[in-house]
């Protein structure tokens, strides 16, 4: 990224690149862990495409849907037309680390891979924290980080480990673990494992 880019800019860029950048399929992990949640409220950080969210939405949650990416909100608004989901989903076209989320609004804040860098400070983490309502569920997941790209830094940016550190008494951690992935990495990395924290906060 130049200097004379915005973050919404690099990622317009990069989705613009490719018809589609990531597969549309909802990620394995939120299938996985979510499956025997009754629907709620939802946020997906980061939703990409929509994959997740028309997952969501298709199960009976509303779904707010926020990304820093213009193009990636049409395409997954367009995916989620396609199945009549339109009014349960709220679209939010915004940089998730500086449009802190309504606090204890959400049964579900879902972060799949999203690039959080902890030299931001923890406004960012605990306003994610801070929205989700008593006894709803935070599912964050991040690539395990010795599969990362040498070429940057994995822990310049808030891993699992990091965001279970945060977690006081309020929460119930109900899985923080490595697992292998049982779908294929995105073209052009290495990344077999994730690692997922999943966290209740007490009623």
């Amino acid at each position: 990224m130049t200097q004379q880019q915005t973050g919404a800019e690099f990622w317009d860029e990069r989705y613009r690149e490719q018809d589609r950048l990531f597969s549309g399929n909802p990620n394995t992990v939120l299938v996985t862990d979510t499956a025997d949640l009754p629907p709620g409220q939802a946020l997906d950080v980061g939703c990409g495409e929509g994959g997740d969210v028309v997952w969501l939405a298709r199960r009976g949650w509303r779904v707010t849907a926020i990304d820093i990416s213009r193009v990636a909100l049409e395409r997954a608004a367009a995916a989620a037309r396609e199945y009549d989901l339109g009014e349960r989903v709220s679209w939010v076209h915004g940089d998730p680390t500086t449009l802190p989320p309504p606090a204890g609004s959400f049964d579900l804040v879902s972060v799949h891979y999203f690039p959080l860098r902890r030299d931001s400070g923890q406004g960012a983490l605990r306003g994610l924290l801070d929205a989700v309502t008593p006894g709803g569920t935070l599912l964050f997941v991040g690539h395990n980080p010795r599969g990362a790209d040498k070429s940057h830094d994995p822990y310049a940016y808030y891993q699992p480990e990091q965001v279970a550190e945060l977690l006081d008494d309020d929460w119930i951690v109900e899985c923080h673990e490595t697992r292998a992935r049982t779908t294929a990495p995105p073209e052009g990395t290495h990344h077999t494992h994730d690692v997922v924290l999943r966290a209740r906060q007490r009623p």
